[in-house]
């Protein structure tokens, strides 16, 4: 059976290590798998269903097209072109400012997106028999594991 876990980077991920081969888990039962961090990714303007970088371009335009929108259709009342040349007129420059205010605020906050601060950084995986899968996930839980799995029955 297999006792997998995840850790961060530090002291507590070598002392449970350590504390695992003193209870007989043999080093070659125990893999400390590092994960790569990715490195920065840009902005897209639109995410697509496989893919969101979490920042959305198109809410923005999209609340201050409406608020254009909805002023320029009553402002072209007073228009001679009428209220839904208006409207579309509001729509269109709404949207373009609102789109500029979201490019401004997103690059702003792009420079200081940084790595999260809690992200596991290395996956534990142990090998172990039945009757020590108890003791394996204890020896985790107290050496701060962030998550703790186990694959086969026991």
């Amino acid at each position: 059976m297999y006792i997998v876990a995840t850790f961060r980077h530090s002291s507590e991920l070598e002392l449970a290590i350590c504390e695992l081969e003193r209870q007989g888990i043999l080093a070659e039962a125990i893999a400390a798998v590092p994960l790569k961090e990715n490195g920065p990714q840009e902005i897209r303007v639109f995410d697509t269903i496989r893919h969101s970088d979490g920042v959305s371009m198109l809410d923005g335009p999209a609340v201050v097209g409406t608020i254009g929108s909805v002023l320029g259709a009553s402002m072209g009342f007073r228009w001679a072109m009428g209220p839904i040349i208006g409207g579309l007129l509001g729509l269109a420059a709404g949207a373009a400012l609102g789109f500029v205010l979201d490019w401004l605020i997103n690059f702003k906050r792009r420079k200081k997106r940084k790595r999260r601060e809690h992200g596991a950084d290395v996956v534990l995986i142990v090998e172990c028999n039945p009757d020590q899968a108890s003791d394996v996930r204890h020896i985790m839980k107290r050496w701060l594991a962030l998550g703790i799995g186990q694959l086969g029955s026991g």
